[in-house]
């Protein structure tokens, strides 16, 4: 009833600004000039469930063009393939290369955790995290540590080098199955068994790393038990204004100290904020996506953002077991055009958009055999089709998804490769209409242009 209100006020002229999420793109205005879309980089502009799958951003451009209104992307970290846009001059680029009123960047550093463990250091904080934090709270400022643990990633890596396990073909890093006591990668299902010993240094520190935003409550306990802290997460916001009512108390300087998950990472402005911390960015790093570098170097920017933006100059300290990482440099001199150079020449040898377009074929089904069965003959359909007209069209897969039970349903996937949408699309309706002659069970969900394979 509220949508229909607003929706009528829009038609009849009385709203002139209309505030909303992707679907406000859709608004029934009859003379539209501007269109704004920020944060352009969020995934959540693309709609993964349920059909129809579309991307608020292209749909912008397309009204945008029917009302020959303006359109605005606006982002601190620019999509890959929005910035190779403006780079090309598609996008009309315009830059804002300084903070309001002039004020600082804040100052980030990198911790090696494998010199702390070296050191005898075990816990989650580093001495210099620790050191800071301390300084902080005895200047009666406030401070945040961001830990974005997600729970189905775990992986393997070795605490003695850094180096997380690798796929040889898609160099996207190995997930852990437990069931099976093996890694695998879920784009192009290569498995090998766990390691006793890491391949590289050949190190016996094997290890399945993974720490939450809990445990560094309970660990920060320990160290500053007199010190006021607020949690924030999806554990610590499920009832109805919990969101607001954390916020509100952080700002009204009930608490020194805010944990929290990428919930606290943008859009927060809270001017006594002089150090973030940030656990672990190998989280980050470590994920199950060709676009775990691009999404890492997006989020640590703006978590670092938090820092420093009233009056007083802000401290960043990151955390991880890889600071030979390519990202780094990038982040620490706050950087976009060092990291979407060395981002792009990645994505261009493995032939990952924005140099290529990927589609995205799920199979969903409460029993595992009927699954299995129609992703083989879903694939042997797609070769079959490639093999008869089209060229240059990769079939990855089929593997298990990341996420490969959910709700109880088992998910495997193939996913399309190629440098021809149009082609790849084609071949998507061509399985449309065969999954609609299956059936419906085992679900097939077709997804184009896909923003997480998870």
């Amino acid at each position: 009833g509220e949508r229909y209100d607003e929706w009528m006020r829009i038609r009849k002229g009385e709203a002139k600004i209309v505030l909303g999420p992707r679907s406000a793109i859709f608004a029934p205005f009859a003379d539209l000039g501007l269109i704004i879309v920020d944060e352009e980089h969020e995934n959540a502009y693309k709609q993964n469930e349920p059909d129809p799958r579309y991307d608020a951003r292209k749909a912008a451009g397309i009204m945008a063009k029917l009302y020959q209104a303006t359109l605005v992307f606006g982002s601190a970290t620019p999509s890959l393939r929005a910035y190779q846009k403006a780079q090309k001059g598609e996008y009309h680029l315009l830059t804002l290369p300084n903070r309001v009123a002039s004020r600082p960047m804040p100052r980030i550093k990198l911790v090696d955790m494998k010199k702390e463990l070296r050191e005898g250091n075990r816990s989650i904080f580093s001495r210099e995290l620790l050191s800071t934090l301390e300084d902080v709270i005895a200047r009666k400022e406030q401070a945040m540590l961001f830990l974005n643990r997600r729970g189905f990633h775990t992986y393997v890596f070795c605490r003695e080098c850094g180096d997380s396990l690798i796929c040889p073909h898609c160099n996207i890093t190995l997930t852990y199955h437990a069931a099976f006591q093996q890694l695998t990668c879920h784009y192009c299902n290569y498995q090998r068994p766990v390691p006793n010993k890491c391949p590289s240094c050949g190190s016996a520190f094997i290890r399945y790393f993974g720490t939450g935003t809990e445990r560094v409550a309970k660990e920060l306990e320990k160290v500053f038990p007199d010190v006021s802290y607020l949690r924030m997460d999806a554990d610590t916001t499920r009832s109805k204004g919990s969101h607001s009512k954390i916020l509100r108390q952080f700002q009204e300087k009930k608490a020194q100290i805010l944990i929290g998950t990428q919930m606290i990472a943008k859009g927060l402005d809270f001017p006594e904020v002089t150090f973030v911390g940030i656990i672990s960015a190998d989280t980050l790093l470590n994920m199950p996506d060709y676009q775990a570098g691009e999404r890492a170097y997006q989020l640590l920017t703006q978590v670092a953002g938090r820092a420093g933006r009233g009056h007083k100059r802000g401290e960043v300290l990151i955390q991880t077991y890889n600071p030979e990482h390519y990202l780094f440099p990038a982040v620490i001199k706050q950087n976009y055009e060092e990291f979407y150079n060395k981002e792009m020449d990645i994505r261009l040898n493995l032939e990952y958009p924005p140099f290529s377009y990927l589609v995205r074929i799920l199979i969903s089904g409460f029993k595992e055999k009927k699954v299995l069965e129609r992703v083989d003959y879903l694939r042997d359909l797609l070769k079959i089709e490639i093999g008869r007209n089209i060229k240059g069209v990769e079939v990855l897969g089929p593997s298990p998804a990341p996420l490969v039970t959910l709700r109880g349903r088992y998910r495997y996937h193939l996913v399309l490769k190629g440098k021809n949408l149009r082609e790849l699309q084609n071949l998507a309706h061509i399985v449309r209409r065969e999954a609609n002659k299956l059936g419906s069970e085992p679900r097939t969900i077709i997804d184009v242009e896909p923003q997480t394979l998870l």
